[in-house]
């Protein structure tokens, strides 16, 4: 479709009916107002990482909003303004235990993070509210045991609160940054699970989730954990908005009918037919457009695949704060979009 940029030029745009917000950046934490600003103008632009050409978003056909977030805390106030706007929303709330190591620096201490789920599930109900656990790391400190008794702890305060727990096993080797990253902090013992270590523990959170009753995925795992009561993860889920947004009929006529339910493709993962072609091949998640951009987010989490280096973080978040000081909220995060 065409729109007009904040320039006045016209501009060929993508319009998704779905907008992850976003698996690059925490936009609840950091950049909240930039992105209630740019829902108003009604477009962003979405720079490639790769090429650095600018992509032009319009929000003309968006239904859904998928926010994940370590700390939407600074965001909570605006979600009343979203739905007055007329669009849904979400979140996958990241909620780990990594205190003791300290590898993720730039959250809030375990205790408030939790008391923010638990205020945003009464905001806006359990069932809107997803919890990951996203990176599952082992380090020669941190054994199976330990992990999943972090878990539990986290798990008893959130019962009732949330529906659905999606885990994540670190990639380290796969990702250059990742290995780069956790070496220059001083966290070369960091390491991924063996198989073994992956049954163990399952195993162990599946006995709790007797208790939870959780519905439990694994994001982009190629392994076959249905014996533990684990499914494929599909964050960005067809499933959770059929049963959150069953009002939308716009939304509903865009996910169809899920895959499991049709008798020519028995066995397959809901909504397959909306796999999202960007993403990983062992990634459920449906098609949707991610709005964020790398190397933008504070909390400068050790593990981190999208920050670059926190210097450039650093430099980023500078010029992303001297515009909004004074109010100018550019269309893209860091402003230095290049047009195509």
């Amino acid at each position: 479709m065409e729109i007009v940029d904040d320039e006045g030029i016209r501009r060929d745009a993508i319009a998704p009916v779905i907008v992850s917000a976003s698996r690059s950046t925490d936009i609840p934490a950091f950049f909240g107002e930039w992105f209630l600003h740019r829902l108003m103008r009604g477009h962003v632009v979405w720079n490639n990482p790769w090429n650095r050409q600018g992509i032009f978003v319009s929000f003309a056909h968006t239904r859904v909003f998928v926010f994940w977030s370590k700390n939407p805390r600074p965001f909570m106030t605006s979600l009343s303004r979203i739905g007055e706007m007329g669009y849904s929303y979400y979140f996958l709330f990241t909620l780990n235990d990594y205190e003791t190591e300290g590898l993720e620096p730039g959250i809030p201490e375990l205790a408030e993070r939790v008391k923010t789920f638990l205020d945003l599930s009464r905001m806006i109900g359990p069932g809107r509210v997803v919890w990951r656990y996203d990176p599952l790391l082992l380090s020669d400190s941190l054994g199976v045991d330990d992990l999943l008794s972090r878990v539990e702890k986290i798990g008893f305060r959130l019962a009732g609160h949330t529906q659905r727990l999606v885990i994540s096993f670190i990639d380290i080797h796969k990702y250059p940054t990742v290995r780069r990253n956790l070496e220059k902090s001083g966290f070369s013992d960091i390491r991924e699970f063996s198989d073994r270590e992956i049954g163990l523990f399952c195993s162990g959170l599946a006995e709790m989730n007797a208790k939870w009753r959780l519905s439990l995925s694994a994001c982009g795992e190629p392994r076959d954990l249905s014996p533990y009561g684990i499914s494929r993860g599909q964050c960005i889920s067809g499933d959770l908005m059929r049963d959150e947004f069953g009002h939308d009929q716009a939304l509903m006529q865009f996910l169809g009918e899920p895959d499991n339910k049709r008798v020519e493709r028995p066995g397959r993962m809901p909504f397959w037919h909306l796999k999202d072609p960007g993403q990983r091949g062992s990634c459920g998640c449906i098609a949707s457009k991610d709005i964020g951009q790398y190397s933008t987010c504070m909390h400068l989490c050790r593990y981190c695949y999208a920050n670059a280096s926190a210097p450039t973080v650093e430099e980023n978040a500078r010029k992303h704060h001297a515009l909004s000081q004074r109010g100018i909220f550019p269309e893209s995060i860091c402003g230095n979009q290049k047009s195509i």
